[in-house]
C-alpha cells in the first residue's frame, strides 16, 4: 500500500470528491455524506430529518415506516424497523426509540390517515408549548426482509406529494437495492419519483466496507458538527467504490443485470409450474427475485434454503414464505442455469416428501 488509507475528515481526500461526484452525476443527489455501512447511513438519514424538521419547528418530529421493513440494526434503525420481533429485548419500558410509526406497505390510504394524523398535535403537547409533525416518511423501494415485495409507482406517487405537502423529507433506504441490484442504478427509478434523501451501502463498496446517504440541497441542513463518521469516505473505502462505479460503466453491468434477471424470472416460473405444490407467487426486479414457499408445502423457506444449501447453492430467505436469490451482478448465463438446476433439485425432494 503506497498511499495513506485513512486520513481525517478535517482534510480535503481526493477519492471521496471523485466518489460523492459519481453518485450526485448519476441520481437526483447534490450532496453525499460517507460513513461505514448500510445501518450509518440510516442514522444519518433520521437525523437530518430530525434537524429539518426542527427548523419547522417541530418539537416532537415523526418518521413514518413501513411494516415489515428493515433498516439497520442500531438503535435508531432498529426502531425504524417495522417488525417487533428486532425489537425485543431492546425497549427501555416497553418502548423502542421514539420518534416513529408505522403503516401497511403499498397501502395508500394508512399513509394518508397516518400522515394526516401525526401532523396534528395531541391537546396535551399543545398546552406544553410543543408541536408534533412528520418529519419524514422512510421507505425501501422494494422490501427485502419484508419478502420481497416491489413498492408500486402510485404508492410512491401519494408518498412524494405528502411528504411535499406535510414539508416532509422522502427518504429511500438502497441499501439492498441500490447499486444496480434491481436492473436501475437506483431502486427509486423504478417506482417513479425522486426522494429528497436516500442511503447506500452493500454494493457501493464491492465488499469494502462504506455506506453513503444521499440528499438533495433543499434537504442538507446539516451544518458543520452536526454528524461526522472517524472513519467514513476514508481513501480505501472510496477508492474501492470509484473501482466499482468504473467497472460498473465499463462492463455494462445493468445490461447484465436485466437479462440475468428474465432469465432468473423465466427458469423460477418453469420449477414453479412443475411443483406448484410447493412453490407460489413469484417477485421482484432485477437480481432481487423471490419466490413464495406456500404454507401448505410441508417446508418453510429456511428449510428449503437449507435444502438448497446441501446442492451447492447459497440462497437466504426473506420472511418465513418466501425463498430470497440475490445472485452477484456479474453472474453468467451458464452459472443462473446452474442454480436453476440445484433449486430444482431441492424442490423435488419436497414435493416428493
Amino acid at each position: 500500500m503506497e498511499k495513506l488509507h485513512h486520513v481525517s475528515n478535517l482534510y480535503y481526500i481526493p477519492e471521496q470528491a471523485i466518489l460523492a461526484k459519481w453518485l450526485t452525476d448519476n441520481s437526483c443527489a447534490d450532496f453525499a455524506f460517507f460513513c461505514n455501512s448500510g445501518a450509518e447511513a440510516n442514522e444519518a438519514a433520521i437525523k437530518l430529518a430530525r434537524k429539518h424538521a426542527s427548523l419547522r419547528g417541530i418539537t416532537d418530529p415523526m418518521i413514518i415506516t413501513a411494516h415489515q421493513s428493515f433498516h439497520g440494526r442500531t438503535l435508531a434503525t432498529i426502531s425504524a424497523t417495522g417488525q417487533p420481533k428486532y425489537h425485543e429485548g431492546f425497549t427501555y419500558g416497553g418502548e423502542m426509540v421514539q420518534g416513529f410509526d408505522y403503516v401497511e406497505y403499498n397501502n395508500i390510504e394508512d399513509l394518508q390517515k397516518k400522515v394526516a394524523e401525526l401532523n396534528e398535535t395531541p391537546p396535551e403537547l399543545a398546552k406544553i408549548g410543543r408541536k408534533r409533525g412528520v418529519a419524514a416518511i422512510m421507505l425501501e423501494a422494494l422490501q427485502g426482509e419484508g419478502g420481497l415485495i416491489p413498492g408500486t409507482p402510485e404508492y410512491f406517487a401519494v408518498a412524494r406529494q405528502l411528504a411535499t405537502e406535510s414539508g416532509a423529507l422522502l427518504i429511500c433506504d438502497e441499501v439492498q437495492v441500490g447499486m444496480g441490484r434491481s436492473g436501475k442504478l437506483w431502486g427509486y427509478q423504478n417506482v417513479g419519483v425522486e426522494p429528497d434523501v436516500f442511503t447506500s451501502a452493500k454494493a457501493l463498496g464491492g465488499g469494502v466496507p462504506i455506506g453513503a446517504m444521499m440528499a438533495k440541497g433543499d434537504a442538507n441542513v446539516f451544518g458543520p458538527g452536526d454528524h461526522a463518521s472517524t472513519y467514513g469516505g476514508n481513501p480505501l473505502a472510496c477508492a474501492a467504490g470509484i473501482a466499482v462505479a468504473k467497472y460498473m460503466a465499463e462492463q455494462d453491468i445493468l445490461t447484465n443485470v436485466k437479462a440475468r434477471g428474465e432469465q432468473l424470472s423465466q427458469g423460477l416460473e418453469s420449477i414453479r409450474k412443475k411443483h406448484p405444490q410447493v412453490l407460489g407467487g413469484l417477485r421482484g426486479w432485477g437480481l432481487i427475485k423471490g419466490i413464495e414457499v406456500k404454507d401448505d408445502a410441508g417446508c418453510t423457506a429456511g428449510e428449503l434454503v437449507g435444502d438448497a444449501m446441501k446442492e451447492g447453492l447459497l440462497l437466504v430467505p426473506a420472511g418465513p414464505s418466501v425463498v430470497r436469490f440475490v445472485p452477484p451482478l456479474i453472474v453468467t448465463e451458464e452459472e443462473i442455469d446452474r442454480a436453476l438446476d440445484m433449486f430444482e433439485k431441492a424442490v423435488v425432494k419436497r414435493s416428493k416428501a
